[in-house]
C-alpha cells in the first residue's frame, strides 16, 4: 500500500501539528477523554453515543481514522511523519481513534493491494468511515494451523458462486455485514485451489453460531455457508490467487495482533503504578517487597524493548512497501510477553485477581481475571506460535527442511 514520501519538512510538520491541535479542540468530545473504541470491543459493538457518534464523523470526514491510506478513497493521505503528529497529539489529549476494527486492521490494507480499481471505490471509503463491520472467514472445523486444507467449496455457476462449507472462530461474525474469505474453487490443488471471495453475512443461507469463552465473552462464531449466491466481481484478484493473498492478510493481523497496530495504548500502561494500589510500599513510594519490584522492572524493561522493536519494524516494513514476515516474530513475542504481563497482573492483584462476579470487585478487576483468561489464546489464534517457529524459520533465518 503506498503512502506519501517521508519527507522531513519543519514548516509543514508543525504548520499540521496546529491543524490537530485546532481540530481536536472542536471536535473531540471531553468526556470521552481516555476512552476507548467500544465499537470494535471483543464483546461487541455497544450502542454509540452522540458524542461517539459525532467523534467517528470527524474523523472519517477528513480521513484520520485511517491516516496513511489514500486520500482518493477516504483516507487520509498523510506522510508518515504527519501520521505520527495525529498520533502524539491524539495522545496528548486523551483521545482514541474511532475508526478500526477488522476492516482497518487486515482486510483493508489487502484489498487496496490486491483489489481491483472498482473493489476499492466500493468497499475501502465505508472502512475509513466507520460504518461498516468486517469479519474473517479462515478457519475451518479441520483446517486451522493447516489452513490450506480448507474445504468450503465456491462452485462456478457462471455469474455467480454458490459457496458451501463452515467456518469457525469467526470473530465477530455476529455483528459483522461483510465476510472476506478464502474458498476452495478447485479441488485437485490443494494452494492454487483457493480464492479469495467477499461475502454479504446477511445473504440467504449465511447462519452463526457464538462460541462462549471461558472468560464468558462470545466474541467467535461457528459459521455456515447453504448455497450461497456470491457474485462474482466479489472474487479479489484471480481465482487460484487466494492463498497468496490471504498470507498476505495474515501478516497485517499478526503486526496488529503483536502490538505493532497500537503501541500508543500499550506504553501508557504501567505494572509498577498498578502494584502501588495492591502492595506495600516503602518511605520512598517505591514498592517494599524487593522480589516483586525486581520482576517488576525486569518485565517492563522487556516490554518497553519490545514496543520500541515492533514500532521500528513496522516503520522499516511500511517503508519497504507493506508488511513482510518480520510480523510472525513480532506475533510469536509479543502475545507472549502479553500473556505474561496479564499473569503478573493477576499475582499482582492477589485476591482482588481472582473475582468473577459480585461485590468487593471493581469493574477493573473483573475485566482484568476475564482479559487474563482471554489472553491465553493469543498464542493460537492468527496462527499459532508453531506456525510462527516455521516460518521465522524459513523465510526470516533462510532455514530449509531437509528431507
Amino acid at each position: 500500500m503506498a503512502t506519501q514520501p517521508d519527507v522531513k519538512a519543519p514548516d509543514a510538520d508543525d504548520a499540521f501539528r496546529e491543524e490537530v491541535r485546532q481540530f481536536l479542540a472542536a471536535n473531540f468530545p471531553p468526556e470521552l477523554k481516555g476512552k476507548g473504541n467500544a465499537l470494535a470491543s471483543v464483546e461487541g459493538p455497544a450502542q454509540e453515543s452522540d458524542a461517539q457518534r459525532k467523534w467517528r464523523e470527524a474523523m472519517g470526514e477528513r480521513g484520520w481514522g485511517t491516516p496513511t491510506w489514500p486520500r482518493e478513497y477516504g483516507g487520509g493521505g498523510l506522510p508518515r511523519r504527519q501520521a505520527r503528529i495525529l498520533d502524539e497529539e491524539m495522545g496528548r489529549v486523551g483521545a482514541y481513534n474511532p475508526i478500526g476494527g477488522m476492516g482497518v486492521m487486515m482486510f483493508g490494507p489487502t484489498l487496496l493491494e490486491y483489489g481491483s480499481e472498482a473493489q476499492k471505490k466500493e468497499h475501502i471509503p465505508p472502512i475509513c468511515r466507520g460504518e461498516i463491520r468486517w469479519c474473517q472467514g479462515y478457519s475451518e472445523p479441520n483446517a486451522g494451523s493447516d489452513l490450506a486444507n480448507l474445504q468450503t467449496f465456491a462452485e462456478d455457476k457462471g455469474d455467480h458462486y454458490l459457496v458451501n462449507g463452515q467456518k469457525t472462530w469467526t470473530s465477530g461474525g455476529q455483528w459483522a455485514d461483510k465476510c472476506f474469505a478464502i474458498v476452495r474453487t478447485d479441488k485437485s490443488d490443494k494452494h492454487r485451489g483457493i480464492s479469495f471471495l467477499l461475502m454479504d453475512m446477511d445473504a440467504p443461507g449465511v447462519e452463526v453460531r457464538p462460541i462462549q469463552m471461558i472468560s464468558g465473552m462470545s466474541p467467535f462464531c461457528e459459521t455456515f455457508f447453504t448455497d450461497v449466491k456470491v457474485p462474482k466481481e466479489n472474487l479479489v484478484g484471480e481465482e487460484g490467487q487466494g492463498w497468496t493473498i490471504g498470507k498476505r492478510l495474515l501478516q497485517h493481523e499478526r503486526t496488529n495482533l503483536s502490538g505493532g497496530g497500537s503501541l500508543a495504548r500499550m506504553m501508557g500502561a504501567s505494572l509498577s503504578d498498578l502494584a502501588k494500589k495492591y502492595v506495600e510500599t516503602d518511605d520512598s513510594g517505591a514498592i517494599a517487597d524487593r522480589v516483586l519490584r525486581d520482576r517488576i522492572a525486569d518485565f517492563e524493561i522487556r516490554w518497553n524493548a519490545f514496543l520500541l522493536t515492533a514500532r521500528r519494524a513496522v516503520e522499516e516494513s511500511k517503508a519497504a512497501g507493506g508488511v513482510s514476515e518480520i510480523s510472525s516474530v513480532l506475533k510469536k513475542l509479543g502475545t507472549k510477553l502479553g500473556q505474561e504481563r496479564a499473569e503478573l497482573m493477576i499475582e499482582i492483584m492477589g485476591f482482588q485477581g481472582l473475582g468473577w462476579e459480585g461485590e468487593g470487585f471493581s469493574e477493573a478487576e473483573l475485566a482484568g481475571v476475564r482479559a487474563w483468561l482471554f489472553g491465553k489464546a493469543t498464542t493460537i489464534y492468527g496462527g499459532s506460535t508453531e506456525i510462527q517457529n516455521n516460518i521465522i524459520a524459513k523465510r526470516v533465518l533462510g532455514m530449509l527442511d531437509h528431507q
